[in-house]
């Protein structure tokens, strides 16, 4: 990335840019440091039992089909609470998807992914990348927001995981970024703590789809200091991605 285009790491960073005097204007259309308050998307909760899985295999599923069910899905008891699932975004070939652990009540409300605050911060990230969030797909490992933005329980993981599974299957992207402990541990199958799986390109898959793993948005929002750890995953990523064009 040229020197020209260190804006948006500046910004995702939090580092205040020094601009001449007639472009620090007001009405200039300045792009604002993601600087929002403490804006947890998780908390602490008691597992629930799952329910019935469904009929038919979720991997033979198309993706029309597979948005189909998911938007029906009654297989854990978060479907009770629910406004609306929640897919995810982006387009259909993507190269690279971004993978959260649960909606929040924005995103229950809107029925899309990361459109609260911790949302905003995504946007930032990708900027910071030299990427354009419309151009990346967006998604959660569970599509129905857990009670009180709690972490989602274990069951509930287990519940949702095949459609996200099924969604990377379909779309292919040649890079995943994962946000935060349990989604990561919940792709890689593991217990790890997030301290030894960031740092290293891992592999989703028999695809071998190279896997990066960083903070949560919502993490980076309560602990602003580890945005610059976070951008040394990020660069990882992108290093990864080049290695694959």
């Amino acid at each position: 990335m040229s020197t020209r285009d260190t804006g948006p790491i500046l910004d995702f960073l939090g580092i205040t840019r020094w601009k001449p005097r007639e472009e620090a204007r007001p009405g200039r259309g300045e792009t604002a440091g993601a600087k929002e308050p403490d804006a947890s998307e998780t908390g602490e909760g008691v597992p629930a039992p799952i329910g019935p899985a469904g009929e038919g295999d979720v991997r033979e599923l198309d993706w029309e089909s597979l948005a189909e069910r998911v938007a029906a899905c009654v297989r854990c008891p978060l479907c009770q609470g629910r406004t609306q699932t929640v897919f995810g975004s982006g387009p259909r070939h993507p190269e690279w998807f971004f993978v959260g652990e649960a909606p929040g009540a924005e995103e229950d409300r809107q029925g899309l992914p990361f459109v609260g605050r911790a949302g905003q911060l995504l946007t930032s990230m990708i900027a910071a990348m030299g990427l354009e969030r419309a151009n990346v797909y967006i998604s959660n490992v569970l599509k129905c927001r857990p009670p009180g933005n709690r972490d989602p329980a274990p069951n509930e993981i287990a519940a949702c995981r095949p459609y996200l599974e099924r969604q990377i299957n379909l779309l292919q992207p040649r890079v995943l970024v994962v946000l935060g402990r349990i989604a990561a541990q919940s792709l890689l199958a593991t217990e790890t703590p997030i301290s030894r799986l960031r740092g290293a390109v891992h592999n989703y898959g028999p695809e071998r789809i190279p896997l990066i793993v960083t903070y949560h948005p919502a993490y980076l929002l309560r602990n602003p200091i580890a945005k610059r750890e976070s951008w040394r995953d990020l660069k990882l990523a992108l290093a990864t991605f080049g290695e694959r064009t």
